[in-house]
């Protein structure tokens, strides 16, 4: 049986799990892929490529700052932590306008830096854990080494802040390796606590 859970976890972590006929299905509004799409959310850490078309001088490679913001010429700071790429490219655009007719502008995520997730409890190796691509519980654990002997591993939470308020999901450990109520298997976001008690 054992073995049986190391080879699910490890198929799990190297990207997806069929059980059953049931394929795990992540929620939205996570960083989708390594490389993120226009509607991705910029966190404090992220490296960004910014370009303006047929301009040397106005292509740079430019991390996003713990106060969230990046520095770019002409136009100086531009708040990008917790915005859209294309709300940044879109901002970057209108203030460009004032220095330069028409300009065309590319921006991309190079390296996701922000999304960090937390493992803590009766696990083998609790900490910080920061990852460039989609995370289910399932696989976070995985990656802290999995439960140990000790967990109470049907009283599993994960703790997600959304604003002032904090949202607590459960996750029943031995249900989800048998394939049974697969939805407690979310998709992280950045931030989110996994208690293992």
């Amino acid at each position: 049986m054992k073995g049986v859970l190391l080879i699910l976890c490890v198929l799990m972590v190297l990207g997806g799990c069929a059980t059953g006929g049931n394929v795990t299905r992540p929620d939205t509004g996570v960083v989708q892929s390594e490389k993120p799409g226009d509607d991705y959310i910029i966190g404090s850490g992220d490296i960004l490529d910014i370009s303006l078309w047929k301009d040397e001088a106005m292509t740079k490679q430019v991390t996003v700052l713990t106060d969230g913001n990046v520095v770019f010429p002409l136009i100086g700071e531009v708040q990008a932590a917790g915005r859209t790429i294309a709300e940044v490219k879109q901002d970057m655009i209108e203030r460009l306008k004032e220095y330069v007719p028409e300009p065309v502008l590319n921006v991309d995520v190079k390296q996701v830096n922000s999304m960090i997730v937390y493992v803590t409890g009766r696990v083998t190796t609790p900490g910080r854990y920061p990852v460039n691509t989609r995370v289910t519980v399932l696989q976070a654990l995985s990656i802290a080494g999995g439960v140990n002997v000790f967990a109470k591993r049907n009283k599993i939470k994960i703790f997600r802040q959304e604003g002032n308020t904090t949202i607590t999901y459960p996750f029943n450990y031995d249900q989800v390796v048998d394939g049974v109520n697969l939805q407690q298997n979310i998709v992280l976001k950045r931030g989110d606590v996994i208690v293992v008690p």
